[in-house]
């Protein structure tokens, strides 16, 4: 308990250093806590312009940022910070419902129109699923990004048909050229559907039902599968996999098909052709959404905020700029995506709705209907997270010596910082890059 009060009063006293005004006016800052580059971080500055207009009052933003979810929800658990808004994955809110750690999102805006009302039906109705212990995470969430797992290849080495298994990553054609997401939860999900096809064939299995398992058994064949895939692959990528795939270090790459927009827009500046398969056997669809936790102060700017990033312009716009999906199924939207350039259209009504059975959409962004129903939501395994953990630290060979600990945390420390300028470096040589690039034909 000692240890944990010194980290929540280190903590505080770093936020007062940083925003010292925050102390003196904490009724009038919205602090938001949301992943690394996942916003247009235009519309923060006129959020406050537009807050100001509905409600009459003044609001500052400080805006902090996270790359795992884990991270994330231990900061809220100590109680160490009172962030207003966050953005976790569905498993996280799932878990969060579950330890009474939100609060509800009420929606009474006043004269303000209530732009939650522009969410996909198909959102909503996988909120429905999230097993919040008998609350609706429809009343404690709403989602803002989503998309699904699949699979980045270079059509130059790599057929369609070669890339639409997970038995991809057993292939000795492509080794030491793959990169696998550093994200357990996806990566485990995935492999189990594909380990799982004969049940799901017999009925005796559904996807749902696979989702939901994290027994000793599947961890074990989970681990194996990955085990005899290890010497194959190149790498365990958090970010960089992306990357490595525009400069042709990698041919294949487990993947989010946010990141595989990024990479087949800038492969192609540069001639390198990728495309994104999303497996026959089956996937997980995964969603990120806001919520308001218990340690909020600002839950009335919370709300307005939320509300905010549900309009159809500023869901647009942060499309434009961070290439995941907007969960707004507004006819702004449906318009703004259309491109009737694409050979292929695809089935998206299960998403807008009647009259999108055939659009000319991005299928990586908006999979077709077929792609959609041999995809599954993950789900929070709850004490069982341990152990598929320790399973993946196993696959990977992490477990680290104690006295390199030290040396690890000041080399973090400095890629950090490092990481950070680079990262600063590229979003402004892309957004040069954005203001000669052509308008995409609508």
């Amino acid at each position: 308990m000692k240890q944990i009060l010194t980290k929540c009063l280190a903590a505080l006293l770093l936020s007062l250093t940083l925003h010292p005004a925050v102390a003196a006016d904490r009724a009038h800052t919205l602090k938001v806590y949301n992943w690394a580059d996942y916003i247009d971080e235009s519309v923060l500055d006129d959020f406050k312009v537009w807050y100001k207009e509905q409600t009459g009052e003044e609001v500052d933003v400080i805006y902090q940022l996270f790359d795992i979810n884990e991270i994330m929800l231990a900061k809220i658990e100590r109680g160490c910070e009172d962030f207003d808004v966050v953005c976790p994955s569905e498993y996280i809110i799932e878990r969060m419902l579950r330890n009474d750690m939100l609060l509800p999102i009420t929606q009474d805006f006043g004269q303000t129109p209530n732009y939650l009302r522009n969410i996909s039906p198909y959102i909503i109705e996988r909120f429905n699923k999230i097993d919040g212990s008998g609350k609706n995470a429809n009343d404690y969430a709403v989602g803002y990004m989503w998309g699904t797992t699949g699979v980045l290849y270079n059509t130059r080495y790599v057929t369609r048909e070669e890339a639409s298994t997970w038995a991809v990553f057993h292939n000795e054609k492509f080794a030491k050229k793959i990169f696998i997401k550093d994200a357990f939860r996806d990566v485990y999900s995935t492999i189990l559907i594909y380990l799982r096809q004969k049940e799901l064939a017999e009925g005796t299995l559904t996807l749902d039902q696979i989702m939901y398992d994290s027994s000793d058994a599947s961890i074990a064949d989970v681990e194996a599968f990955l085990k005899q895939a290890k010497r194959l692959v190149a790498g365990w990528e958090a970010d960089f996999g992306k990357e490595m795939m525009t400069k042709e270090k990698a041919y294949i790459n487990l993947t989010w098909s946010g990141d595989a927009v990024w990479a087949i827009e800038e492969a192609a500046e540069v001639g390198v052709p990728l495309d994104y398969v999303v497996p026959k056997e089956g996937s997980n669809v995964w969603f990120d959404g806001w919520v308001i936790p218990k340690y909020a102060v600002n839950t009335k700017a919370a709300r307005y905020f939320i509300n905010f990033m549900c309009r159809p312009d500023i869901a647009i716009r942060n499309m434009d700029e961070i290439g995941y999906v907007s969960v707004i199924a507004s006819e702004e939207v449906l318009e703004a995506q259309c491109d009737e350039e694409l050979e292929q259209a695809v089935d998206a009504s299960y998403f807008f709705g009647e009259g999108a059975e055939s659009v000319k959409l991005n299928s990586v962004m908006y999979p077709d209907r077929s792609v959609i129903e041999r995809c599954a939501m993950m789900h929070d395994s709850g004490a069982r997270t341990p152990n598929m953990l320790e399973m993946w630290a196993r696959v990977k060979g992490d477990e680290v010596p104690l006295w390199n600990l030290a040396v690890i945390v000041v080399s973090f420390g400095v890629l950090l910082v490092f990481g950070i300028r680079r990262k600063l470096k590229r979003r402004q040589s892309h957004r040069r890059k954005r203001k000669v690039t052509p308008k995409r034909k609508k």
